[in-house]
């Protein structure tokens, strides 16, 4: 059973087998691209997986200009619950049902007060889905130009395990990942769409998430496309200590599937206490000390 903003009081107790998917998506081919991410669901449940995440805005292709031309081919709504209902990802929906995965996706959201927002949707085991986050930094005019920031963080709740959600560029802020970890999350998990010439930055940013807050991580990149939207791949699952436990190449599809550990999860924490000492490097007031004193 998956449920979001649930409270989890101690580390879980059994392993998650968690997916990263890439492929490429074509802009504005929602229907195209959700039966692709159906067909990912179908190679990682394969392989035991029981949480698949996949880019950012994979849905509806991450192409800036046709997001911008052509919204209602782009979006999907979202009632005044969260829950989207259209038949473009019935397939989708169904996979997720078969084959008893839940599924974290990319996708632009009409949301029901007329509001677009840069999303990631959750495909339930359950049949279901839902419009469960809203990215909070967004990158760029690409970005702000088309979409609001979101407010709100959010947390997912699957097998004993709890997850935190962030978006791309919400990764490049220890701040957003610290908050989940402190509400009790123990791994995050990241759509993104880093294009070719950002490898340095993709590769730095999400191992050092993992260690920052001896979570795990699991960061899945678009790949294809064209200049200036083209991009680099490398999804990847990160252990606590931001070692990288499986590693996609930076071109063609695949789905790399990792477990996460809860053993390795409390070691780590145990032998690295940041987390748990991060409170003592934040006082309540600065003191302000003068270097010239003239």
């Amino acid at each position: 059973m998956t449920e979001l903003n649930e409270p989890v009081v101690a580390l879980p107790e059994t392993v998650l087998r968690v997916g990263v998917g890439q492929a490429a998506a074509a802009p504005g081919e929602l229907a195209g691209n959700a039966a692709t991410a159906a067909r990912l669901v179908a190679a990682a449940a394969a392989d035991g997986v029981r949480l698949l995440v996949l880019p950012e805005l994979f849905l509806p292709g991450y192409h800036p200009p046709t997001l911008a031309a052509d919204p209602s081919r782009c979006d999907v709504a979202a009632d005044a619950a969260g829950t989207v209902a259209d038949p473009r990802l019935d397939g989708l929906a169904t996979a997720a049902a078969t084959h008893r995965v839940a599924v974290l996706v990319g996708a632009a959201v009409r949301a029901a007060d007329g509001s677009r927002y840069l999303a990631a949707l959750l495909a339930g085991p359950d049949g279901s889905i839902r419009d469960v986050y809203h990215k909070r930094h967004l990158c760029g005019a690409e970005e702000t130009d088309l979409f609001l920031a979101g407010t709100e963080g959010t947390t997912l709740q699957l097998d004993g395990w709890r997850l935190g959600v962030g978006i791309c560029y919400d990764g490049c802020f220890p701040e957003h990942a610290r908050a989940a970890a402190r509400a009790g999350a123990h791994a995050m998990l990241y759509p993104s769409a880093y294009v070719v010439g950002g490898e340095h930055r993709r590769d730095l940013y999400y191992p050092a998430r993992a260690l920052d807050n001896t979570m795990f991580v699991a960061f899945a990149n678009c790949v294809g496309g064209t200049d200036p939207w083209r991009f680099n791949g490398g999804s990847a699952v990160y252990d606590p200590e931001g070692r990288a436990l499986v590693r996609a190449p930076d071109t063609g599809a695949t789905v790399l599937v990792a477990d996460l550990d809860p053993v390795l999860l409390a070691a780590v924490r145990g032998e690295q206490p940041m987390l748990a000492d991060a409170a003592l490097t934040e006082p309540a007031e600065r003191r302000l000390v003068a270097v010239d004193r003239g």
